[in-house]
This record gives structure tokens, sequence and C-alpha cells, in this order.
């Protein structure tokens, strides 16, 4: 069986009861591919393209990797963070530690592709989405123009998806509770997760071929 492998932050990662109910994007993207594919879940929360490689963390994600596997590669959220231990900058040490992963894929014969980091729900008075994110979604899709790797702008999807939902319709995709004064623009709620996986599985459709063939 064919495995798409997920590595990433808290966006993409499985969540288990102790975090309900937020939900990572990697969690429900199996509801979007066939049944001949398995999805392997290894992001974890706080980590950047820098903490998860020099943690150990990707290690058994590439033990498990085999020729024909996907690697979906998410990060960005965490590389902004002040701390050396996950600050990267966009267009040098960002591109560097994402080209270790797509080296990795390729010396196994799988197949790795780039996902812009999720849009944070900020709205800007006009209606609009702020850019919280700076160069970083730029950054890997010129990553993925230079090394011919596959992208899916999932900053560009999902922002253009919030400002068409409206700041209220959005706020349910997200853990996003004004009872108990809890506003999380960044952590999906079920529902959210299930969306944005959705925009994912969009992107692989646009891909074509072998991305597109592997849709339910």
């Amino acid at each position: 069986m064919k495995k798409i492998i997920w590595v990433g932050d808290s966006t993409v990662a499985f969540n288990q009861i102790a975090s309900y109910p937020q939900t990572g994007i990697g969690q429900e993207f199996g509801r979007y591919i066939k049944r001949d594919w398995v999805v392997l879940d290894y992001a974890k929360n706080g980590e950047s393209s820098k903490s998860f490689y020099d943690g150990g963390l990707f290690g058994p994600a590439e033990e498990v990797m085999e020729e024909g596997d996907l690697l979906l590669i998410e990060f960005g959220h965490n590389d902004e963070k002040p701390d050396e231990r996950r600050r990267t900058e966009p267009r040098s040490s960002y591109q560097e530690y994402l080209m270790k992963y797509i080296r990795a894929a390729r010396e196994k014969k799988a197949y790795p592709v780039l996902i812009t980091p999720l849009s944070r729900r900020l709205f800007r008075e006009d209606g609009t989405i702020e850019n919280s994110h700076g160069d970083y979604p730029s950054a890997v899709i010129e990553l993925g123009e230079r090394e011919g790797v596959p992208v899916v702008d999932l900053t560009g999807r999902s922002r253009v998806l919030y400002e068409a939902a409206g700041d209220t319709a959005s706020r349910k995709w997200f853990v996003y509770d004004h009872k108990n004064n809890r506003q999380d623009n960044t952590h999906l709620h079920y529902e959210g997760a299930v969306r944005m996986a959705g925009l994912v599985a969009d992107g692989f459709r646009d891909l074509g071929g072998i991305y597109k063939d592997i849709l339910a």
C-alpha cells in the first residue's frame, strides 16, 4: 500500500483527545484519497522546518518512506519565531531546510510536495486577510519552481476561502470560542480541518498526473 507522509507543524498534525477539538489537516486528508493509499502524519505542534529536522523528528518518517510514496512538507508558522531552535530566514535557511526533506524523498524515489503554510484567520477592517507569514509562502513557491517540486499554495487558497466566507462565518473552522474567551485564529476545529484538507486536495487536482490520480 502506498503512503502519503506528512511532516509539518500543528496546523497539519494528528491530534489526540488531550487537544480535542483541535484537528490537523493531515488528520482529515485521508477523506479525499483513494482507499489503496494510507496517510501517515508525523507533523508535530510547535515545530519549524529546522527544529523538526534537527530534533530527529523526521527520522521515523524517512525510515518508512519508500519508492512511490508522497512526502507532503508544510512548515512556516514556527520558522517565523524568534528563538534560535526554530528560527529560519525565508530565502536562506528556510529553503535550505526544506531542501533536506526534498533530497530525502528523492533518494527514496518518493515524490516530495511543498505546501505553503495555512493562512492565519486575521481580518483587516476592509474584509481582506492580513499576510502574517511574510516572505515564507513566496519562498516555498520560488523553491518549488527552481527545484522542479510541485507546490500547493495553501496560504493563498485559504486566504481566498476566508475572505469569501467572511469574518463571522469563517470562525467555525477554528478553535474560536467567544463564550470561553478563546480566539484562536491559527488552529483548526474538526470542520475546518476537513475543509482545509479539501483545499489541499484541490491543489492536487490542479497539479494533475499522479497527484490527481490519488484522489477519491
